[in-house]
């Protein structure tokens, strides 16, 4: 039995265990949270190895790609991506949330007021990047900070040759073992993904969305057709690649999103999948992804637009067409840095909202009147923007000959 459980696809088990957590919290009822502590286990084995995976894959990356050159091309045509792909997700958010209006006839008045810090500004997210004391960035976990000192000390070792031939081979080496240990947490995975998900069933319920059935609709839509439209474009139509054979290969980082609602936590487990699924070297990989926990929002994107333009609705509040154009700007700006953790998605309203201006009362209502539902929403939005992820590594991987198509288009056997 126990030998049939781990030869089982790993999608497979964590599915069983998705559809036997919900089981399980929903007859446990609220004694459901007792066995949560089983998936914090699993979420703090995955945060324990995010920093070092982040930092010797990207640094191990960086060495192989040769030159600067190749760097910058990956660098301009990632970031290019991940905002082009943000700003479509924000427009259909908007697009649905105008014809949908899910905030009309709504009251919100009867939500607990919940205080909401200001988002950070732009400028000073950016100069938070450059880390005054990279060894402190890497003990707290900042995730941008990592990222930028990696470059920077793969760079080095670049420019450095022959002379910084052994500690190319260190970080080559650790990349290799790090990985190995992200397998082995892996395996972990369905265990975790039971627990998380019965604690939720548990203590929400799935009767917490009939509350604001129009508004989680209308977020589900929005998000189905960004992953159809978006997503499934990009790789069947701009890349030239099966499609449903990219979707069936990421499953496994897409049931972990789901569960654990952090762009971060899933990390570990995106680059795995972009490695042994869909054949990406490890120099894109390494890069791309984690740059895409922390700025691609494709998800978050279509959430807090469409609260917004619910909050004006149900506010009684008109919107010009220089208003949504005004919270699709604000919106795929502030998402850049957002932290990759749970219910993160809160903290761009406090911004987004302002520009519209919602006052601070008022966006604690909102707030509040969310909170009891967000979790649910969440595990919704991160999917995809994991997904978001993977594509747009795909294709930059496609774009600088980084992909080994054959192992891309051989048959997935599920």
């Amino acid at each position: 039995m126990v030998k049939m459980w781990f030869e089982m696809k790993l999608w497979k088990r964590i599915v069983i265990a998705l559809v036997l957590g919900v089981i399980v919290g929903s007859i446990m009822g609220e004694s459901a949270a007792n066995i949560k502590w089983v998936g914090d286990v699993f979420i703090k084995l995955i945060r324990m190895i995010v920093v070092p995976l982040i930092f010797v894959t990207l640094v191990s990356g960086v060495v192989s790609m040769g030159s600067p050159e190749k760097l910058g091309s990956i660098g301009i045509k990632t970031m290019g991506l991940y905002l082009g792909t943000t700003a479509v997700a924000i427009t259909i958010g908007l697009f649905l949330a105008a014809i949908f209006q899910p905030g009309v006839g709504v009251s919100i008045m009867g939500g607990e007021p919940q205080t909401l810090e200001a988002a950070i500004p732009l400028g000073e997210r950016m100069m938070n990047i450059i880390p005054a004391n990279p060894v402190a960035a890497l003990a707290e976990g900042d995730i941008l900070a990592v990222i930028f000192f990696a470059l920077i000390f793969g760079i080095g070792i670049m420019l450095a040759g022959e002379k910084a031939k052994p500690m190319a081979n260190l970080m080559d080496s650790a990349s290799e073992v790090v990985l190995k240990i992200t397998h082995l947490i892996m395996e972990v995975a369905p265990f975790g993904v039971f627990a998380l998900i019965a604690a939720v069933a548990g203590t929400k319920g799935a009767s917490a969305l009939l509350d604001v059935l129009p508004l989680a609709g209308t977020i589900i839509a929005g998000c189905l057709l960004h992953v159809i439209i978006m997503h499934g474009t990009l790789i069947q139509f701009v890349l030239k690649l099966p499609a449903v054979r990219f979707f069936k290969d990421i499953i496994d980082a897409q049931l972990v999103a789901f569960s654990t609602s952090s762009s971060s936590a899933t990390m570990p487990v995106s680059i795995a999948v972009a490695e042994d699924n869909l054949g990406i070297k490890s120099t894109v990989a390494s890069s791309v992804i984690p740059l895409g926990a922390t700025i691609n929002m494709d998800g978050t994107a279509i959430y807090v637009g469409t609260v917004a333009v619910f909050t004006a609705q149900s506010f009684g509040i008109e919107l010009s067409l220089a208003d949504y154009g005004l919270i699709a700007l604000t919106t795929t700006i502030a998402s850049i840095g957002t932290a990759a953790v749970p219910s993160a998605s809160l903290f761009l309203l406090a911004g987004v909202l302002g520009v519209m201006g919602i006052s601070a009362d008022q966006t604690a209502l909102v707030v509040g009147f969310l909170l009891p539902f967000d979790r649910p929403l969440d595990m919704v939005r991160t999917t995809v923007n994991v997904t978001g992820d993977l594509a747009v590594c795909t294709a930059v991987a496609k774009w600088e000959g980084e992909i080994d198509l054959d192992e891309f288009r051989r048959d997935p056997n599920i």
